[in-house]
């Protein structure tokens, strides 16, 4: 079995088995003007929600700029804390799957994973991922943020839509990076074979894996409403190319998997439960460079078109290589015809590369529709794209046929 977690930290977690009802883990590379803030509001929730029965974990990627020895120095308020170097491939997804591991060993009711570049996280973060675990309503509980329009492109666009369609539950940020695990799902990640833990799920494919596997295996899924997430925001156009890749094709290769599921399923994405008051909060701007995304879109459409001719059709490649953007329901059309192309292994790099820049010229068409909206105008915007994704979903099916 792959495990990830250091030989060297194992004794010194054995001494809090059974004594640890909350675990907060924190992932990180080179997060050391961060992560001190992150790991001190852990502790403050932990001391005021759960009588100071928790411990705050660090699992790190060998970062540079001495983020483990800040994390180490940060005034926990006696709440016990442990740094450690993550064992295995490099990336978020065996981080996390070293700090199950850690909860686990402790035997903790619950493992909250907040993500160690936030400046919004509160001390109730760690209240509300994690009650409805305690209060047996929720196995897994998804952050509810507010974020500006143009934050989290890939969760709008295609995580969100294609999740909540698929498997009929509408999980606004299936990729959010700060959960709640309850044990029993811990349990059940931790069992998946090793060929998992090699993929792009120990990487940043990781959240939409354990967010799938808990829709599928599991259902009890709670939203906890958490105001806004300010972190380290980058631009699509310019950052997002790797996280992409490996977030999308752990994203198709999970339809795959759960096949029979969503095949069968027939019905219109429903709420969930959302725990805790509407927290009123005003989000940071972010400003995308809309022409670099128009150019980036029709470049690399031009790089690829004799694949995507093939596997689209030619007059979304000829519009794109004309303006640069992608309207809703050719966007929509698209991620159906990849996603089934995608089932072929040697195809599985080549259809990645080939969406990129399509995913560009949606984010795209996005900014252009949008400019002189509000957030919650453009929010109206992606709901009204989730409900092509569902009305489209015959076409899916027929793809898939073939």
């Amino acid at each position: 079995m792959v495990r990830t977690l250091p030989d060297g930290i194992m004794g010194k977690l054995k001494e809090f088995r059974g004594k640890v009802d909350v675990v907060v883990g924190i992932p990180s590379y080179n997060n050391a003007e961060t992560i001190s803030y992150v790991a001190q509001v852990a502790s403050e929730g932990i001391a005021k929600y759960f009588g100071g029965k928790g411990l705050v974990l660090n699992s790190d990627g060998g970062s540079k700029d001495g983020t483990k020895e800040t994390f180490m120095n940060t005034d926990t308020g006696g709440i016990p804390k442990l740094a450690f170097d993550y064992v295995g491939i490099p990336g978020k997804g065996s981080a996390l799957r070293a700090l199950m591991e850690a909860a686990a060993l402790v035997e903790s009711k619950a493992l909250v994973f907040l993500d160690s570049d936030l400046r919004s996280v509160k001390p109730w973060w760690v209240e509300r991922l994690s009650m409805p675990i305690m209060e047996g309503k929720a196995v897994y509980v998804t952050p509810l943020y507010k974020r500006h329009k143009y934050d989290g492109t890939i969760t709008n666009h295609i995580c969100y839509p294609l999740t909540s369609v698929l498997y009929g539950k509408k999980v606004r940020q299936p990729i959010g990076g700060d959960f709640g695990v309850g044990d029993t799902m811990v349990e059940i990640y931790l069992s998946k074979p090793d060929n998992v833990w090699k993929s792009d799920v120990a990487r940043f494919g990781i959240d939409i894996w354990m967010t799938t596997v808990a829709l599928c295996e599991d259902g009890r899924i709670v939203q906890a409403a958490l105001g806004a997430k300010i972190h380290d925001v980058k631009d699509p156009g310019k950052h997002l190319g790797p996280m992409f890749s490996q977030v999308v094709g752990t994203l198709f290769s999970l339809m795959q998997i759960y096949e029979r599921k969503w095949m069968d399923l027939e019905v219109t994405p429903g709420d969930i439960e959302v725990y805790g008051g509407v927290v009123k909060v005003d989000v940071e701007e972010i400003n995308v460079d809309l022409e670099n995304l128009k150019r980036k879109a029709m470049e690399g459409v031009r790089e690829n078109e004799t694949t995507l001719l093939d596997l689209t059709e030619n007059s979304i490649v000829r519009d794109v290589l004309r303006r640069g953007t992608l309207g809703s329901e050719e966007w929509v059309r698209i991620v159906y015809d990849l996603s089934t192309s995608f089932r072929k292994k040697e195809l599985e790099d080549t259809v990645i590369k080939a969406l990129i820049p399509l995913y560009f010229a949606r984010v795209a068409g996005f900014v252009e529709e949008t400019l002189s909206m509000s957030t919650e105008e453009a929010e109206k915007v992606i709901e009204d794209q989730l409900l092509l994704f569902h009305s489209m979903k015959g076409y899916l099916k027929e793809r898939w046929a073939d």
